[in-house]
């Protein structure tokens, strides 16, 4: 059992290296997913103005929306590297290898979480700098981003399996499009009291929703806003259950349909 997974997580590491390659090779590609979080925060923080029903600086509500925001963006590059390799035939070549099987999707996740981890203290530091502040503990801090990365491996894997469903690069950007309503149908910029009705509950119940609100209430940057719904005052079970949940559901179909490839 021990030799298994020995084998299985220096395999999972083989393929991680590869995609770390990758990074040195095309170098733009990084930068600009950096950089797209980046735009956002400064582009809704200035340019757009203030949210609905907000007390106090519209900054500190905005940014921790945006960390969640950003775990949910930026999938396309993993979801594209997934169809490259399948339409490239490297995965064919990788499953002849003796490996352990599910170590390319392994280390194709394990790559897409450290760039999440780098733009998550990129954002951080930029949040710093245009006067964003988390008013609580360093411990919740470490909460905060630790449900941050949660969300985004769910996100992850879902977009793994979309990937290999798509099976081509030109049809990740109609996938993709999918990943949109979750993103701006959510708190991130406003609150849902500030919605029409029926609107503001879609929004409460939204996965990234219940992420965002947790961070705040970690950070201590509510706005000043009341939670009124049940999906608000219980955002930090919402948090890690929504997950979860995803996780339990796109996590093994992308391994079954990852098995199931070139039979």
């Amino acid at each position: 059992m021990s030799t298994s997974l020995s084998w299985a997580l220096t395999d999972s590491w083989t393929m991680t290296r590869r995609e770390l390659a990758h990074w040195a090779r095309q170098p733009v590609q990084v930068v600009v997913g950096l950089a797209f979080p980046v735009m956002l925060l400064l582009m809704f923080g200035y340019l757009i103005g203030g949210g609905a029903g907000i007390e106090g600086d519209y900054r500190e509500y905005l940014v921790p929306g945006m960390f969640a925001l950003t775990m949910a963006f930026g999938l396309d590059a993993t979801m594209v590297a997934v169809t490259q390799d399948l339409n490239k035939g490297v995965i064919d070549r990788f499953r002849s290898m003796p490996m352990a099987s599910g170590a390319v999707l392994v280390g194709r996740s394990a790559a897409d979480m450290l760039q999440s981890a780098l733009s998550l203290i990129v954002l951080i530091g930029v949040g710093l700098a245009v006067g964003w502040r988390w008013h609580g503990s360093f411990a919740a801090l470490l909460g905060g981003v630790g449900l941050l990365l949660l969300f985004r491996f769910a996100m992850l894997w879902m977009g793994i399996h979309l990937a290999m469903i798509a099976g081509k690069p030109e049809l990740v950007m109609a996938v993709q499009i999918m990943v949109w309503p979750v993103g701006f149908l959510s708190n991130a910029f406003a609150t849902p009291e500030s919605m029409p009705g029926w609107l503001g509950a879609v929004v409460e119940w939204n996965p990234m929703s219940a992420t965002a609100t947790s961070v705040r209430n970690l950070f201590g940057n509510d706005g000043g806003v009341t939670p009124a719904s049940w999906a608000a005052q219980h955002a930090e079970l919402l948090a890690v259950l929504w997950p979860l949940a995803l996780l339990a559901v796109f996590f093994p179909l992308a391994v079954r349909r990852f098995g199931r490839l070139s039979k």
